[in-house]
């Protein structure tokens, strides 16, 4: 038992350290370099000059944001991967990172955030992300239970709604309007707002921890939801509640960030093939992972071809999908989950 917990701490530290290296990296590099040496001085004593306004006004608010939406977007795929047995899960598979889009489409198309504040963003996509699970699960219950696998394919079919839904939104909204949705659909971590990136930290970080709580009934779930039952785990109620955080996680993500596709579905696959499907190591170690590889995303979208700018659902979309190819084609055909 000591063994295995000494090789979790190890894997923890492994993952902070490669994240750490990730962080390093991403601070130093861009169209003007930064030297190692200099770094600390720029990081944590008083300065001015361009170096000092790159890394605190720019880079360093990046990363931030990168990890806290990199490892809430992980946090989601972990725990919907365990609530539906099912390693293709993420939340753009089940529509709610299409609700929580038309969520903040519609108040791009209204004005709202100018009207209301800077806030209105990420409220428009949690309420988005909620009303599109409230209504996947209230058309997968079947007397009076509801059915994980009925759920999944709702979702897909929501999923697609909603794709279409923007489709007409884009089509009927002004032009202006049109160029603000298509480059916030594109993701991107350039945000300015220091109160909206501290929401993010806040709420991605809050989520970790509620999960926890949920260990258990996530571990029990791997056995299905009758054997889980047995156990004593009330698994409606638990399922309920992990819904409310996916949907909060993916619903501050997709209005900070955009769409940022794969984060979700393919850190959670290569962490459980590290560290196994024990969740009190996977939430964790998947959180810190994702974290390091939107960064690591971010810092090749604007350096690959500076002095302009890859979206970084561009980058995420192809790493991600080639590297999922990859796996697929190592692993057995078995579930990763069982």
């Amino acid at each position: 038992m000591q063994k295995k917990y000494l090789k979790w701490l190890l894997l923890i530290l492994l993952f902070i350290v490669v994240t750490g290296i990730i962080i390093i990296h991403s601070l130093t590099s861009g169209d003007l370099k930064v030297s190692l040496t200099d770094l600390p001085r720029l990081l944590f004593g008083q300065g001015e000059g361009v170096e000092f306004t790159i890394i605190k006004s720019i880079r360093l608010p990046r990363i931030i944001l990168g990890l806290a939406v990199g490892g809430a977007l992980s946090l989601s795929g972990v725990i919907l991967q365990g609530v539906y047995r099912n390693p293709l899960v993420e939340p753009y598979t089940l529509g709610i990172s299409g609700g929580a889009s038309i969520g903040v489409a519609l108040t791009i198309v209204f004005g709202l955030p100018q009207l209301i504040g800077t806030y209105m963003l990420p409220l428009a996509g949690f309420i988005g992300a909620l009303v599109t699970l409230f209504l996947v699960y209230m058309l997968s219950i079947r007397n009076g239970k509801i059915k994980i696998q009925t759920m999944l394919l709702v979702g897909v079919m929501v999923s697609f709604i909603a794709s279409s839904i923007m489709m007409l939104l884009l089509s009927t909204t002004t032009s202006e309007n049109i160029h603000s949705i298509i480059f916030w659909i594109m993701g991107s971590l350039d945000e300015p707002d220091t109160k909206l990136i501290s929401l993010a930290v806040i709420v991605s970080l809050l989520s970790l921890f509620l999960s926890y709580f949920f260990v258990q009934p996530l571990n029990a779930l791997r056995l299905g939801e009758e054997k889980a039952r047995y156990l004593g785990i009330n698994t409606d109620v638990s399922i309920k509640i992990l819904f409310v955080i996916t949907s909060l996680l993916t619903g501050v993500c997709v209005s900070m960030a955009g769409v940022i596709g794969f984060v979700g579905l393919i850190i959670p696959h290569l962490i459980r093939l590290i560290t196994g499907s024990d969740f009190r190591i996977l939430l964790i170690s998947s959180f810190i992972a994702g974290g390091g590889f939107l960064v690591f995303c971010d810092t090749l979208a604007r350096t690959i071809i500076a002095p302009n700018e890859l979206p970084i659902g561009v980058l995420t979309g192809m790493i991600g999908g080639s590297i999922f190819i990859i796996v697929l084609n190592r692993i057995n055909k078995k579930s990763l989950i069982d």
